[in-house]
């Protein structure tokens, strides 16, 4: 099947095999049947590119759906598939499920097979299923979970499923859950969405759940963010930017150049920083079974933007400005769960991002059911595609 990357260097590129999970969802019985738009080489959080154009939201036409999952979770929302697979770096299931009001999961590293990725050891990309609802990305993500040869980084599947891990969610409820909407102001955020989200998480206390606003401390995290996924486009783009940089989009050459001009120490440094922020994980974990966030920083923004200039007034110095809100989650390397949880006054799709500690894939699951349980928002699913405009950018 020709596979472009969303980069005209691939545009008529037919690979010679299936990937590895492709071919571990096809044993196990699925039915590939199409590929869905991307950006380039899934770098950003609005799909558009050279080879097929942009991708636009459902909900509202004018508007991007998200990325870099953004043509599987337009899909999934429009009806076209019951099931996507995507790939996940800083929020690229999480923030397309978001915006087109479908669930996407982030599973821990090592959880479904990366098979022939070039950084096979980094673990901050990961592949991992979308849906309309949480029973259904539970079941794909028991297709694709398990140790895999090609992947060094992958171990067994769970003796319990996802699928079961579901069906028990309301005898396994949470008993204590940490929200924060902008780490205590740290992160530029929506102002409305955040208090649709503060206010869609108090759902829990009906289960008999405290939900209390509680954060880890990021530090420089986000800093420490972009250092190590510059390396990550090193890797992966350092030749391609040599043979062909005229075909690269300057996202993909600003990353890529930022990371051939770090410094050993730098990338120790953002090492450093990587572990503080997971010990702070760790003691949060301690007195919660989750974290909540908003499932993105800012709505859906205009379908023609490479992304929002800037979020809640505060002005944003690059692509990835608002990503750090999903990202902190890469980071630690937590599984992380985006589920809708309303709409906001233009009638854009909202969601919570509810993080579990690592290898718990399942309490995420979980958690996110009884929220969807709760909201009925899947029922809203399949719709067919509405036109609109572009909401006012927040003031500061």
């Amino acid at each position: 099947m020709r596979t472009t990357y969303g980069s005209p260097i691939f545009a008529d590129y037919v690979p010679r095999e299936s990937h590895p999970v492709v071919e571990r969802i096809e044993r196990k019985g699925g039915i590939v049947i199409a590929k869905s738009n991307t950006p380039e080489f899934g770098a950003g959080g609005s799909t558009f590119n050279e080879v097929f154009g942009r991708t636009r939201n459902p909900w509202n036409t004018s508007l991007t759906c998200g990325g870099s999952t953004g043509g599987g979770a337009v899909a999934l929302a429009t009806g076209q598939v019951w099931l996507a697979h995507g790939s996940d770096h800083g929020g690229s299931l999480r923030r397309p499920a978001t915006y087109c009001s479908v669930v996407g999961l982030r599973p821990s590293p090592g959880r479904v097979t990366r098979g022939t990725a070039d950084d096979l050891y980094s673990p901050l990309s990961v592949n991992g299923p979308m849906a309309r609802n949480i029973p259904d990305l539970a079941l794909f993500l028991d297709t694709m979970a398990g140790w895999d040869l090609a992947d060094p980084l992958t171990w067994e599947a769970p003796a319990r499923s996802y699928a079961a891990a579901v069906a028990a969610a309301e005898a396994e409820a949470p008993k204590r859950i940490a929200f924060t909407a902008g780490f205590g102001g740290t992160l530029a955020m929506d102002r409305e969405m955040e208090a649709i989200c503060a206010r869609e998480v108090r759902r829990f206390e009906a289960l008999g759940a405290v939900v209390e606003e509680a954060h880890p401390e990021l530090g420089d995290l986000n800093e420490a963010f972009l250092v190590l996924r510059s390396q990550h486009f090193v890797v992966d783009r350092e030749k391609m930017l040599l043979e062909h940089r005229d075909k690269l989009k300057p996202d993909i050459i600003w990353q890529t150049e930022r990371g051939l001009k770090e410094t050993t120490s730098r990338l120790a440094w953002a090492e450093h920083e990587r572990r503080r922020f997971f010990i702070s994980m760790r003691d949060l974990f301690k007195r919660y079974d989750v974290l909540i966030t908003p499932g993105a920083a800012t709505p859906a923004f205009d379908v023609m933007l490479r992304a929002p200039e800037s979020i809640g007034g505060k002005k944003l110095d690059n692509y990835m400005g608002g990503s750090l809100i999903n990202a902190f989650a890469t980071l630690a390397g937590c599984p992380a769960v985006a589920v809708p949880c309303g709409f906001d006054q233009y009638g854009r799709p909202i969601g919570l991002h509810i993080v579990a500690p690592p290898r718990q894939d399942a309490r995420a699951l979980q958690v996110a059911a009884l929220f969807e349980k709760m909201s009925g928002l899947d029922k809203l699913l399949p719709i067919a595609p509405r036109p609109g405009s572009v909401p006012p950018a927040e003031s500061a």
